[in-house]
């Protein structure tokens, strides 16, 4: 079995895939250990109920689906509710080290449209110390992980996923696994953006290639902007500034020093929704209350330097050295970047199955939970759930299945798509035309959008398509960067292409899909998903009725939703929790 992408889904699947008996190889673009879940920085949503003992899996899995704007997957916001406290306590077992109350018990945190205090986390480094405790289990059980390389395309006999091909990165060598079953774990496509939380291997390589396969693509219009994103210096724009900041008790003001988030939503505050947080820095910076590069100030010097340090250390080294900014001192200058896609691969909720046999996916790559926004720390939680479930699922589909017949043409063909831009004579700059979607994608579809900017963005992002059978790139495939952003810009094109094609379609406001000449949601609108599919290569869309939820679960909807706690620290007389056994 293979396993696409070293990050949090990707490990856990692999450490389930093994566990059922499948032998795994993992393949990952960059380093081990290098995964964008590090940047889930303030920690993973799971209703403890350790700091508020009100808490419980349903009120988590309304808070996930009223964030989601009830377009989300209900059974996947379900099983994540339910299941993410036991994968909390088994990430113990493999040596996670977590915050704790004074009693002993994991510590959990505020964070934004939680109704309670439900984040576990290690100060403000919590993604980091889940990848160094997966890694440590995966190193543990012997599983193979291949480091840079880059794969490029899923290889199918009939319908069916037998196998993957693709290249290392270091040497340009072509490579090709044979296997019985693939997960893709390889993360979002901030990258397509300008100003993005991402780092360089968010280029959306699985939607992708599962898109080129023939998989289908979920509500690709939902691209979450995250509230707080560095604004300066210019090399640091976007750069995530994690939400355990305002979980904190951080305050969000304008350069009046006024507390904007009182007028935007008097109730939650700074730890409102991340959609209408974004929304609400926008607003300020176009009414000329913003800051001098065009944010807010994100200001904790309120809490005094010890708790700063204590609580945030990664931020507070963050800024200092890349900002020279104190922020025990001084506040911190934000602005909205993009973040994370709630879009991604359409999979089955209970298996992580995407409507290709032998695929399977897992974590931003796959869609269904998050809905139109996702919340805060649900990213980690899911990652650890649904990873568990495509591992177990590929692990029971590979043992009733043999290996597939590897077909040489489509090898050929990806073979000959890959070597295009060494061979050509074109002029077209690979570096230039991905400046150009970027830029494009950020003005026509960024934060706010509108019919006239989407569409210009789209014809920017056809011609760009068109350019791209122009590319040169000089020199060989050792150590050429410029080859390699090749390849990643046909599917950077892909995506943004279905990404622009759906948010024309939704003529509503809706999360993190905000019209600005469509401000109110519609409610037929609200009772479906638009999918992206593959006509011959082209992107084409069609709608699909929201799943409906069953009455048992619709009715805690119609009940009264339950109060926010205080942000006090827990009790230390509290008993100590009962033990959990992982299921």
């Amino acid at each position: 079995m293979l396993v696409i992408g070293a990050g949090g889904a990707g490990l856990r699947a692999a450490i389930e895939a093994a566990a059922a008996g499948a032998r795994v190889d993992i393949v990952c673009k960059s380093l081990l250990g290098k995964a964008h879940t590090v940047m889930a920085e303030g920690g993973i949503a799971a209703a403890l109920g350790n700091v508020d003992p009100e808490d419980n899996w349903q009120v988590h899995f309304q808070d996930t689906m009223r964030g989601g704007q009830m377009i989300n997957n209900w059974r996947m916001a379900e099983l994540h509710a339910r299941e993410s406290p036991d994968r909390v306590y088994e990430l113990e077992t493999y040596g996670a080290i977590f915050d704790r109350t004074p009693d002993g018990r994991v510590m959990q945190r505020a964070f934004g449209a939680h109704t309670y205090r439900r984040l576990c986390h290690v100060g403000d480094r919590t993604g980091l110390e889940m990848i160094r405790s997966l890694q440590d289990r995966v190193v543990q059980l012997g599983i193979d992980v291949h480091m840079e390389v880059t794969l490029t395309r899923l290889l199918k006999d009939g319908d069916r996923v037998v196998g993957a091909f693709g290249y290392n990165r270091v040497d340009g060598r072509f490579v090709a696994f044979r296997c019985k079953a693939i997960i893709l774990a390889t993360g979002g496509w901030g990258r397509i953006f300008k100003v993005t939380s991402n780092s360089w291997e968010g280029t959306g390589d699985g939607v992708a290639m599962g898109f080129d396969a023939g998989a289908e693509v979920l509500d690709p219009e939902m691209v979450q902007f995250h509230p707080t994103g560095m604004v300066w210096p210019p090399g640091v724009r976007g750069i995530l500034v994690t939400e355990a900041v305002r979980g904190e008790g951080g305050y969000l003001k304008n350069r009046e020093g006024k507390r904007f988030m009182l007028e935007y939503d008097p109730k939650k505050k700074e730890l409102s929704s991340r959609d209408i947080v974004a929304r609400s820095i926008y607003k300020e910076v176009e009414a000329g209350r913003g800051t001098e590069h065009g944010g807010a100030y994100l200001d904790v010097t309120h809490l005094g330097a010890e708790k700063i340090k204590k609580k945030l250390p990664s931020m507070y080294e963050q800024f200092l050295r890349l900002a020279d900014v104190d922020i025990t001192k001084a506040p911190m200058e934000v602005a909205p970047t993009i973040h994370y896609a709630m879009g991604g691969l359409w999979v089955e909720a209970e298996t992580g199955a995407t409507t290709l046999p032998g695929l399977y996916a897992a974590g931003e790559v796959a869609a269904g939970l998050h809905g139109a926004n996702r919340l805060g720390g649900n990213s980690l939680s899911d990652l650890l759930v649904f990873g568990r479930r495509a591992g177990a699922a590929a692990g029971a589909y590979q043992r009733e299945v043999g290996l597939g017949r590897i077909d040489e043409g489509q090898v050929g063909q990806e073979q000959e798509t890959l070597l295009l831009p060494l061979a050509k004579d074109g002029k077209e700059n690979p570096y230039l035309l991905q400046q150009a979607l970027q830029e494009a994608m950020q003005d026509g579809a960024g934060l706010a959008r509108d019919e006239n900017g989407l569409k210009a963005c789209l014809d920017a992002v056809l011609e760009l398509r068109q350019r791209t059978a122009r590319i040169h790139v000089p020199g060989s495939r050792r150590y050429n960067p410029g080859w390699h952003t090749a390849r990643d810009l046909r599917f950077m094109l892909t995506i943004a292409e279905a990404i622009v094609r759906a948010a024309i379609e939704r003529r509503e406001s809706r999360g993190a899909h905000w019209r600005l000449d469509y401000l109110d949601k519609d409610a037929a609108l609200g009772r479906v998903n638009f999918i992206a599919y593959s006509d011959g290569g082209n992107v084409r869309l069609k709608r699909r009725p929201v799943p409906e939820m069953p009455p048992e679960l619709a009715k805690l909807f119609q009940e009264p939703a339950a109060t926010p706690a205080a942000t006090a620290q827990p009790p230390a007389s509290r008993p100590p929790a009962p033990k959990r056994i992982p299921a």
